[in-house]
């Protein structure tokens, strides 16, 4: 993503969140709950945002806009994954990775089982101080 936008990232997910009054940590299993996924087009998190709390005030229930943020997310992953050429084996990385709709839905666009490494959101620094260990010969 570009550096001023945050479409997909844990931060879209964050005022996801709040728009749906979900405490971040829950969002994703409300998702699952889902039934009926409403449409979420926008991939800019400011429209987005504005058609979360749109359909919130139409009475679309909590866990269908949910499932709709993350399809959208997966949607959005995907592509780009497929355009670069990624193919199984693929590592999940970073605290987006501790939502299990991001990982359930990106499952379904890309065709396959994503891993997901114990505490996802430490590998980049782990991950660099490995490589700055590296450098440094110790």
């Amino acid at each position: 993503m570009k550096s001023k936008c945050a479409a997909g990232t844990g931060r879209f997910l964050e005022v996801m969140a709040n728009a749906l009054e979900v405490p971040i940590e829950e969002i994703g299993g409300l998702a699952l709950k889902s039934n009926d996924p409403a449409s979420i087009s926008s991939t800019c998190t400011v429209f987005a945002e504005s058609e979360v709390i749109s359909l919130f005030a139409k009475g679309t229930k909590k866990e269908n806009i949910a499932a709709g943020i993350h399809k959208s997310i997966a949607r959005r992953v995907a592509g780009m994954a497929k355009r670069i050429g990624v193919t199984p084996l693929l590592v999940f990385c970073g605290g987006v990775a501790k939502n299990v709709a991001v990982k359930k839905f990106l499952e379904v666009e890309l065709g396959y089982e994503i891993v997901i490494p114990n505490q996802p959101q430490l590998t980049g620094a782990i991950g660099a101080a490995l490589i700055a260990q590296e450098h440094n010969g110790d």
